[in-house]
């Protein structure tokens, strides 16, 4: 998409922005191109910024090409206009789906790209700036199914309240384009000879969660429902699906298998209860008397480990425009793990290992650190400055390149240590205080699980 141009193009005697036809998807796919910028302190004057462009290249056959669209569109990152179109034929007009735009905007905010028809389509009334970004297990990569996250998956998934106003479509593809909506349900539908409540069908369950969260697989989607019905939260509706065994129930991703919220899964989004009380118990919100003055720190550790809280507390980060601190947290957690592996290589780290983690670290430099990034974050100026020095320091022989991956990996260190102690200061007392998230942290009794500190301060 970055090197991708964008235009008008005809569909159905009308014009569409920002669009692009298959075929000339295929032909950018098949010679791609694109530039980066780096910003780096001068190695001569650390009082000046030199900037420097590196233009990647790729290509692949046009069947692969064509593979990889398919890829994306089963993704939901792109989509044709008219939904009736062969998404295979080269005339085929598409478009980026709202869920495709903020998965861009976050790549390009990450990478620092700026190309012009990308910031148009960014800025665009068709950005939702939201999505729900799914945690995942760091070694496998598959989605945290853990209960308190799955509490919090469900609830965005059913919305703050049923979503019933009837004015959306479900056979459209463009109904989801808003995160912050539940799936469709009607609220009273008769069938056979029983009404049910708050009722959805398969095929719109799995619509929602792949349009508004970043699963880019349909299986996912499909695990995902079947645990919402194992842990109770929905049930089936539809006498043309009978099981067995009620407990081995499989969802089924059909428009014409219904669904219905049960009373637990009600009770659980929360539609049945009012956020009262505090963080703490106390409806004044205040902490409770004594409470030792590192806990925040103690709650902030709690968050990084607990994938419930952490999805929540990057929720209101991004709410607070400071989900970079969060990012460079776990990304730096993510580097030290590549550099530790490097440093265990035998007999010795070899030279490809050293550079590729060290390659890692100035992806790391430039996308938060460097003077004008993408993501500056606000640490203390010295070691802004001691992080400049290494990072534009030339590397020699394989000794001297393992010596300055050790020093930039302790900074690095140092880096992480500043921004934890910054948002347990600054961002976790909000975070907890905060009259949306202090609701949602009650409601999934985490509340109990950030208050329950030890007294002993915790290592970030």
């Amino acid at each position: 998409m970055v090197s991708l141009p964008l235009g008008q193009h005809r569909v159905r005697f009308q014009r569409i922005e920002h669009t692009f036809t298959i075929e000339e998807a295929i032909t950018n796919l098949g010679s791609l191109k694109f530039s980066q910028s780096n910003r780096m302190p001068d190695p001569k004057d650390s009082t000046r910024v030199v900037t420097t462009t590196t233009t990647t290249t790729f290509s692949m056959a046009k069947e692969m090409a064509r593979s990889v669209l398919i890829k994306f569109q089963e993704a939901r990152f792109i989509a044709p206009v008219d939904p009736k179109a062969d998404f295979t034929s080269k005339s085929t007009v598409c478009f980026v789906t709202p869920k495709g735009i903020v998965i861009l905007e976050r790549f390009c905010n990450r990478n620092g790209i700026q190309q012009n028809h990308v910031r148009e389509l960014i800025h665009s009334a068709r950005n939702p700036k939201q999505l729900v970004i799914l945690e995942r297990e760091r070694d496998t990569d598959k989605l945290n199914h853990d209960l308190d996250t799955l509490i919090i998956i469900w609830c965005r998934f059913v919305g703050n309240k049923a979503n019933d106003d009837g004015s959306s479509d479900s056979d459209s593809i463009h109904e989801f384009g808003r995160c912050d909506t539940g799936v469709k349900m009607q609220r009273d539908k008769r069938i056979g000879d029983k009404v049910y409540p708050f009722v959805f069908n398969g095929k719109a369950s799995v619509d929602w969660l792949m349009d508004c969260s970043t699963m880019v697989d349909k299986r996912e989607a499909y695990e995902l429902l079947n645990l919402f019905m194992e842990s109770g939260f929905m049930a089936s509706a539809h006498p043309a699906y009978p099981s067995r065994d009620d407990h081995q129930q499989k969802f089924v991703a059909s428009k014409s298998a219904y669904y219905y919220v049960t009373m637990y899964g009600e009770k659980v989004a929360g539609w049945n209860t009012s956020p009262e009380g505090s963080i703490n118990g106390d409806s004044n919100g205040k902490a409770r008397e004594g409470a030792a003055r590192d806990s925040n720190s103690n709650r902030m550790a709690i968050i990084i480990a607990n994938p419930a809280a952490r999805l929540l507390f990057r929720e209101f980060l991004k709410d607070s425009h400071c989900e970079e601190n969060l990012s460079f947290y776990l990304e730096v957690k993510e580097f030290s793990q590549s550099y530790r592996a490097a440093k265990k290589s035998q007999p010795t780290p070899k030279v490809e290992v050293i550079r590729e983690t060290l390659a890692g670290a100035y992806s790391l430099y430039n996308a938060f650190l460097a003077p004008g990034s993408p993501n500056e974050l606000n640490i203390d100026h010295s070691l802004r400055t001691a992080l400049a020095s290494r990072m534009t320091r030339a590397v020699g022989d394989d000794a001297a390149m393992m010596q300055s991956l050790d020093e930039v990996a302790q900074l690095f260190e140092k880096a992480q240590n500043s921004i934890f102690k910054l948002m347990a200061s600054d961002s976790v007392p909000k975070f907890i205080k905060d009259k949306k998230y202090g609701a949602q942290l009650r409601e999934r009794n985490l509340d109990s699980t950030l208050a329950g500190y030890t007294s002993s301060r915790s290592s970030p």
